[in-house]
């Protein structure tokens, strides 16, 4: 259990190739890229003099996705970042970026849990139902899933379609809910 916790260590050699204490092999940016999207993490330290790396090679791998079109940074904050290192700001602007960090994950995995639990199924008050179109992704959700089911699991009085629903109808909701469930995922990921 603790051997999960520990983070990866990667050790870059005097040839700046950077190798995977774990595997027993080197690794791209793009394969720490991916451990660290995997939920995994990273420790980068040079060989020779033991310094932790870590900072300068995270912030390489999000200079080459910026560079490639994969904007997550908007202008503003990049500029306001730079600004804070010449300001006093600097003392507050790393408490400020990983309580915002955390906030948006936590709310994340929030939107996703109560996305995944359908209405009238918890004893708890949903804070998505506020969400405009709330209602109608509820309606399809639970169209898909009796259409998917046969109608099992699902709760009495539900706001799903009547079961004489046509073949075409249903196939049409389906499409839409795909069509929905894949936007949503764009703009998760885009959080």
């Amino acid at each position: 259990m603790a051997e999960a916790q520990k983070p990866l260590l990667i050790k870059r050699y005097a040839s700046r190739r950077l190798y995977n204490t774990e595997t027993s092999d080197y690794v791209t940016l793009e394969d720490i890229s991916g451990f660290i999207r995997e939920g995994r993490e990273v420790q980068i330290v040079d060989l020779k003099s033991g310094d932790d790396l870590t900072r300068q090679y995270l912030l390489q791998i999000i200079a080459e996705h910026e560079s490639r079109g994969e904007n997550v940074l908007p202008v503003d904050v990049l500029t306001d970042l730079v600004r804070s290192y010449t300001t006093q700001a600097q003392s507050v602007v790393p408490q400020f970026l990983a309580m915002s960090f955390e906030m948006l994950r936590e709310g994340q995995e929030k939107m996703l849990s109560n996305m995944q639990n359908m209405p009238g199924m918890s004893t708890m008050p949903n804070p998505m139902a506020a969400m405009p179109g709330f209602d109608a992704l509820t309606r399809q959700q639970q169209s898909f899933l009796k259409t998917m089911m046969g109608g099992w699991g699902l709760p009495s009085g539900s706001s799903g379609p009547e079961p004489e629903t046509s073949a075409a109808t249903e196939k049409e909701e389906l499409a839409q809910i795909k069509k929905q469930l894949a936007e949503l995922q764009s703009k998760l990921s885009k959080l």
